[in-house]
């Protein structure tokens, strides 16, 4: 096996550096900072939903502090997404109040239309009936194209919102997790033996969960990344990292999902979670993780990729 006495240390101290900040960007915070910059430029936000106004501007403000101050990326990622959550919802109500005020706008227009066609009636000609009713008939249509109009964006505001809801606790329910590249599921190295590619029988049960998922949501398409302990040679790790994405691919193409949804990355060793100095330490590094794009197929984020390939034989 290839000796890397000298290496992992260095490269241990230098991915204790790299923790001990946050990353430049993330996601989550910036779509937090544009969801409730956006409520707060909203005149009628407080006012439709002030508990959720303030509960968004304070879990912000609290991930702001925490990514100043270097906290972990979880904390922070967690405050970002309640103030990113609590800004939707204010959002999404005052969408609703707008939708009510057009309501009543447009049925205080018709009555009003009304009021004056008939008082035109009892003072004009006989002659220009036709013609009023003709304006009234067109006034009406207009009124009823904009309040089928106000009741279209309220239903479907409300349908987003149940959209939402229900897609987070379906990846929820999966284990899966919200980072600033999406949703990630991680399958631990249990669903094979050491240093196998091939599924255990165990394993039918999780498969059969993405697989559902995936036929619930054909919008979505995912990437499944091999990870791999160091050891051994780069190059093997490489391949078995790829042989297990693989196998966790063909088993969800055998229940249906279609492979141009699959994107496979073999990324061996180049992404632990946790040291390679320990045998706890590597098993948490033996994995497979499972990256669900957003509607359409996009990821989010910035996607990860194997480095440069190695020449070395398994050690």
């Amino acid at each position: 096996m290839t000796t890397r006495s000298g290496i992992a240390p260095l490269a241990f101290a230098a991915a204790l550096v790299a923790c001990s900040q946050p990353p430049e960007r993330i996601e989550t915070l910036e779509q937090a900072r544009t969801a409730v910059h956006a409520i707060e430029q909203d005149p009628i936000a407080r006012d439709v939903a002030q508990t959720r106004y303030e509960a968004a501007r304070t879990a912000l403000s609290r991930a702001e502090q925490a990514y100043d101050e270097g906290e972990d990326v979880e904390i922070i990622e967690h405050e970002a997404y309640t103030a990113l959550r609590n800004a939707q919802i204010v959002e999404a109500q005052a969408d609703e109040r707008r939708g009510r005020d057009e309501l009543e706008n447009a049925e205080a227009e018709r009555n009003r239309v009304l009021l004056e066609a008939r008082e035109r009636e009892a003072s004009r000609a006989t002659e220009l009936a036709a013609e009023r009713g003709q304006a009234l008939a067109e006034r009406e249509q207009q009124l009823e194209r904009t309040t089928r109009q106000a009741e279209e964006a309220e239903r479907r505001a409300a349908e987003l919102a149940e959209e939402r809801q229900s897609l987070q606790q379906e990846l929820a329910e999966l284990e899966a997790e919200q980072t600033e590249r999406g949703w990630v599921l991680t399958l631990r190295d249990v669903l094979f033996d050491f240093d196998r590619a091939e599924l255990k029988p165990g394993a039918a049960a999780t498969i059969d969960r993405i697989a559902q998922f995936l036929d619930e949501n054909p919008d979505r398409n995912i990437a499944i990344e091999g990870h791999t302990d160091a050891s051994g040679s780069a190059v093997y790790n490489r391949e078995l990292s790829r042989q297990r994405a693989e196998a966790v691919r063909q088993a969800l193409v055998d229940r249906g999902v279609a492979s141009s949804r699959i994107e496979v990355r073999a990324l061996g060793e180049d992404f632990p979670v946790a040291t390679n100095d320990t045998p706890a330490g590597r098993q948490l590094n033996r994995r497979v993780e499972i990256v669900f794009s957003e509607p359409g197929g996009r990821f989010e984020g910035e996607q990860r990729t194997a480095s440069g390939q190695p020449s070395e034989q398994e050690g």
